[in-house]
């Protein structure tokens, strides 16, 4: 059993015999794994992030994400 939490693992999805880690989402799941809204997520996120465009289908590379919360963190002040 391991100690982290949901939230803490990287997600997977079953792939025949294996798992392979979930390497895009679309722009809805992408606001949800942030924890915003769709429209905040639309409207301030997404013009910041490079996507993945297939005709109608847009995609969020997850490492677009992980780098997006990197670079607009905010250090907690230490008193």
């Amino acid at each position: 059993m391991s100690n982290t939490t949901p939230s803490e693992r990287p997600a997977r999805r079953p792939i025949g015999r294996g798992v392979m880690p979930v390497l895009a989402l679309r722009p809805h799941a992408a606001a949800r794994a942030l924890g915003v809204s769709r429209s905040f997520f639309y409207a301030e996120i997404l013009p910041e992030l490079r996507v993945v465009r297939r005709g109608r289908l847009r995609l969020v590379p997850v490492t677009e994400l992980e780098a997006w919360l990197q670079k607009n963190a905010a250090r907690a002040l230490v008193s």
